[in-house]
């Protein structure tokens, strides 16, 4: 059940390790990220100039975007102004609703769409529910409240699982290589 439904497909230390080349391989058209702590800290109410190169990077290669976030509406209107991308707030993750949403929107199906997010039981659970690629991201700055330390913890399981079956895999690539 781990697996199927908590575990992400690929795990990146922050939004800039995830490239658009990389998403192109992955024949990916469309990403559906989360906000908070994803692309910029709670606390941050407009993209940075890093997450705007970035972002423009995407554009270049053809890669929309669309903003599905858990917050309330003043904050991703704020954040997504200038942008203008799909966006919706309160959305209830991991409710995929508003994911469906974004892809009608921008007229891309599964097989084009990937979810980046910082949270195993809304970003990673919502994109398992899609049928899309899981792009798991490191929290910039954590809450400090008790039930944001309470669904960290419970994540730790998880990527100590991703982390042993990506060595796994690493060592069953190198024994491969040497055949």
């Amino acid at each position: 059940m781990i697996n199927r439904f908590f575990m992400p497909d690929y795990c990146f230390d922050d939004i800039y390790a995830i490239t658009p080349e990389f998403l192109v391989s992955l024949g990916v058209k469309l990403v559906l990220l989360d906000i908070d702590n994803t692309l910029v800290p709670y606390e941050e109410p407009l993209p940075t100039a890093p997450v705007l190169k970035w972002l423009a990077g995407l554009d270049e290669k053809g890669i929309a975007a669309a903003f599905i976030s858990n917050n309330e509406r003043e904050r991703v209107e704020t954040f997504n102004r200038g942008l203008q991308y799909y966006a919706s707030w309160k959305s209830k993750k991991p409710s995929v609703r508003y994911y469906r949403k974004a892809m009608e929107k921008n007229g891309v199906g599964r097989e084009g769409t990937a979810v980046i997010g910082d949270q195993i039981f809304t970003d990673v659970w919502s994109a398992k529910r899609l049928g899309v690629p899981a792009l798991l991201v490191k929290p910039i700055r954590d809450k400090k409240t008790l039930l944001f330390r309470f669904k960290r913890a419970l994540e730790k399981p998880i990527l100590r699982r991703f982390r042993r079956r990506e060595e796994k895999e690493t060592a069953r690539r190198k024994e491969g290589k040497k055949l």
